[in-house]
């Protein structure tokens, strides 16, 4: 028999086929194994990004206080206290707006009922009362056992997902505090896994970061706060119930809530208003649209000229993204991230100096021709006020009539001009 082939087994297999099908099992397992771990740990990874977002957020006012000798830990402790007061005020005042909300309409709920169903009867012509609903009801309390024992069942669900979201909310915030009060320790952990040549490209784009997250959140502060003290004058003077509820709301939700965080805002005091006094429902809409102009065109440019400036068409389109990538969390921490993205990209991306060209700008040459037209109706309109006397009369007479009395001076050495002071021409 012939010998083996060099390279081939006795079957004719090559020798490296079998390590190559052992090796491409182990990779196709590992990528499995990977792809596992990635979903069991996405929720982790969206929460030490958002713990990441709200440290850089907080980072600033941390840096000021270790600047004046306090120590990070401490410094960010005070943050956390602040900001849990903040939050705490704000969600106690929301809850005893809508606990008495909810008290109120349970107890008009039967003048409600009657007036429904008075409504009812006279526009489609029915006869119902409110004792054959009764009836009804209870007729069909198996149904409504059911529907009880359903909403039993919501309701610890809904707990259990509210206590998920705690935990959540407290890892997160344990994350937040650890990677503020340690800001540079973990800097300098970071640089030490990069070559020298990419540690300052690294810590200025960390720097870009900073200033523009923090500078996101100081700047919508300051927006919110202006919008509470509008809107609590204006339902104070119209005398709504639980105004400065209602103001922080406005003020919190219009500016922190992205894209539909206005209409949120506005919507809450509206209903309240219609519980009150119809008339003055319309007066909180008037003024919730009127405020929201005032801010878009004269507050907002302002305030923001010196933090983060982002371009309406880029915020809404960066929360659709972040939503569309991570729900709720990405639209929350969109704008900031297309904020440094674009301060990173101004950074280092190099601009050119662009001609004066027709075809980008179309419209210029019709402005500078209107411009001209302008400037050349000013100046004549200067020439013709310029040669109107205080009279009254024609500039050209008078000037006419100061000509005639120097010549008459001239002559005579003795008459004034007409036009002319007196005795001007004798001088001359």
């Amino acid at each position: 028999m012939p010998a083996p082939a060099d390279g081939l087994l006795g079957t004719g297999m090559p020798r490296w086929l079998p390590r190559a099908m052992v090796l491409a099992l182990v990779m196709v397992g590992l990528f499995q194994l990977a792809d596992w771990a990635f979903h069991q740990l996405i929720d982790l990874f969206v929460m030490l990004l958002v713990a990441f977002f709200l440290s850089l957020a907080l980072e600033p006012a941390v840096d000021r206080m270790a600047a004046r000798g306090v120590r990070r830990g401490v410094g960010t402790f005070l943050v956390f206290v602040a900001v849990a007061v903040a939050v705490g005020g704000f969600l106690t005042a929301l809850g005893t707006l809508l606990v008495d909300q909810v008290a109120k309409i349970a107890g008009d709920l039967p003048h409600l009922l009657d007036n429904l169903i008075h409504w009812i009867n006279q526009t489609f012509h029915q006869d119902l009362s409110l004792d054959e609903l009764q009836k009804k009801l209870l007729k069909d309390s198996g149904a409504i056992e059911t529907y009880a024992q359903q909403a039993a069942d919501n309701v610890w669900g809904v707990s259990s997902t509210l206590i998920g979201g705690l935990f959540q909310a407290f890892t997160v915030g344990l994350f937040t505090f650890y990677f503020t009060a340690d800001g540079p320790r973990v800097r300098r952990t970071v640089c030490s896994l990069l070559p020298p040549a990419k540690q300052g490209e690294v810590l200025r784009a960390w720097e870009i970061a900073l200033a523009k997250t923090g500078g996101y959140l100081y700047s919508r502060a300051l927006l919110a706060v202006a919008s509470a003290l509008a809107h609590w004058v204006m339902f104070a003077l119209l005398d709504l119930p639980y105004s400065a509820a209602l103001a922080v709301w406005v003020g919190v939700m219009s500016q922190f809530v992205p894209t539909i965080g206005t209409y949120l805002a506005g919507a809450l005091p509206v209903l309240v208003a219609l519980t009150v006094e119809p008339v003055d429902a319309l007066w909180v809409l008037a003024f919730v649209v009127v405020y929201q102009q005032i801010e878009n065109y004269l507050l907002h440019p302002r305030i923001t000229a010196r933090t983060v400036d982002v371009h309406p068409a880029v915020a809404f389109g960066s929360v659709i993204a972040g939503a569309a990538l991570l729900g709720a969390v990405g639209a929350l921490i969109a704008i900031p991230a297309a904020a440094t993205l674009q301060g990173f990209v101004g950074t280092y991306v190099r601009r050119y100096e662009v001609a004066t060209d027709p075809r980008i700008d179309r419209g210029a040459q019709r402005r500078a021709r209107r411009e001209l037209r302008r400037k050349a109706a000013r100046r004549l309109r200067r020439m013709v006020g310029a040669g109107v006397g205080p009279d009254g009369a024609a500039g050209g007479e008078g000037a006419g009539g100061r000509d005639a009395g120097r010549d008459s001076g001239h002559d005579s050495g003795h008459d004034a001009g007409r036009g002319g002071g007196p005795g001007r021409g004798g001088e001359e």
